[in-house]
């Protein structure tokens, strides 16, 4: 499967929680803190288990809700498709 973007971040969290008045998803966000850009942990897992059904990438709650920035969750989200590709 292929890789898991930014851009692929974005439209799952504008899907599932929509995008908060002010915040440009558009913009520099990658090293933003979620709660920078509005979303708060119900948010995280709720795209959490969109990127399970789209993905195949079980990732644990504790897991979802210690990441700190859009550039991280990409990051555990490429690490669960490169062991469920191995």
């Amino acid at each position: 499967m292929a890789e898991f973007t930014l851009e692929a971040l974005k439209r799952v969290i504008r899907e599932v929680a929509g995008e908060e008045e002010g915040v440009d998803l558009d913009g520099e966000i990658a090293t933003a803190t979620f709660e920078e850009l509005g979303y708060d942990s119900l948010a995280l897992l709720e795209a959490s288990a969109r990127i399970q059904r789209e993905y195949g990438v079980v990732l644990s709650d504790d897991d979802v809700t210690a990441v700190g920035s859009p550039a991280e969750l990409v990051e555990l989200v490429n690490k669960g498709l490169n062991v469920t590709a191995g």
